[in-house]
């Protein structure tokens, strides 16, 4: 079945990125992205589902948060036409909004009880689909001329797999800050694996013992890249975790789910995609997002310019020292 529904979870408060979440959500937050214009990271992040193919997205908010959202998701009003007239660019900007307004629902997570309860909330949106589901406040950059989501897509409609998880070989240092991935390779070229374990945020020690993937370099891990594409299986496997209050650090894990539906599926993989995923969730990651999207946008030889002279200058500053 072709999969043409998205889930974006967008429900988290923000905390670290304070003072500005205090007045707008961290998706909301704006970048200038690789074509060059202006967009919040939400924006950013259904481009990139909607040129995979998607029709239609679900993003999970929480309470009160729809308003800015749909405040921002409809083109130009009458009102502000003028101020852009012989602004083709901005009128055509304004067309695609008004166009993803109609793809675009939202469902409230009343309660902040874990990313698998947020992505709980979507189950009538699904319905009996596969979906593709990314994180609210994930950047991810391709580095082939692929969108990483139809990397995906396109990989699980040819493999005929029940599940596909895409995944980034990480360094063992970064272990506690993703869930992990043990597989075995289906292919030569390395990239398309089963899933034979996850865990939630390991321990390097039970990364070792547990985790380890034949033909990834030693030391690094198959960690989650922030997307997946899942049948509504899942669903199943959340509800048995939230009737039945089976919680890790006192939340409703997505990981978990994973898990449990993973041992029912004859066919749970998971694909080495060809990018990078940038969290702009956090301060630093926000301001290195920022510079990925610019080295690889329209503007690439300016900024790499501007680097090579801010650097330059830093160093003189630092041998001044």
């Amino acid at each position: 079945m072709k999969v043409r529904k998205a889930v974006i979870t967008a429900a988290g408060r923000g905390t670290r990125m304070y003072p500005a979440t205090s007045i707008v959500q961290k998706e909301l937050l704006p970048m200038v992205d690789r074509d060059g214009l202006t967009k919040p990271v939400i924006q950013i992040i259904c481009e990139e589902a909607f040129d995979a193919g998607i029709e239609e997205i679900c993003i999970v908010v929480s309470p009160g948060d729809e308003v800015q959202f749909k405040q921002y998701f409809h083109g130009l009003s009458d009102e502000l036409l003028p101020a852009f007239k012989g602004k083709e660019w901005a009128l055509k900007e304004s067309e695609k909004l008004a166009k993803m307004e109609k793809a675009i629902t939202f469902v409230t997570q009343h309660t902040p009880e874990g990313y698998g309860h947020a992505v709980y909330q979507t189950r009538e949106f699904v319905g009996n689909e596969p979906f593709l589901l990314m994180l609210g406040d994930h950047i991810y950059i391709s580095t082939t001329g692929e969108r990483c989501a139809k990397q995906l897509i396109d990989a699980y409609h040819l493999s005929g797999a029940d599940a596909l998880s895409a995944v980034k070989p990480t360094a063992e240092a970064l272990l506690h800050l993703f869930g992990t991935m043990r597989g075995s390779p289906l292919n030569t070229g390395g990239k398309l694996y089963r899933v034979d374990a996850i865990k939630e945020k390991p321990s390097a020690e039970y990364a070792r013992e547990s985790l380890v993937t034949p033909g990834v370099n030693p030391g690094y891990y198959l960690c989650h890249f922030g997307m997946h594409v899942f049948p509504p299986a899942l669903f199943d496997a959340l509800e048995k975790q939230i009737t039945d209050n089976l919680r890790e650090k006192g939340e409703i894990q997505l990981t978990s789910a994973q898990e449990m539906m993973r041992k029912h599926l004859g066919r749970y993989y998971c694909l080495e995609v060809t990018g990078e995923r940038y969290d702009t969730g956090i301060p630093f990651g926000l301001m290195e997002t920022q510079i990925a999207l610019a080295l690889a946008g329209v503007h690439r030889q300016e900024i790499v310019e501007s680097l090579a002279r801010l650097l330059t200058q830093q160093l003189v500053t630092v041998k001044k020292q």
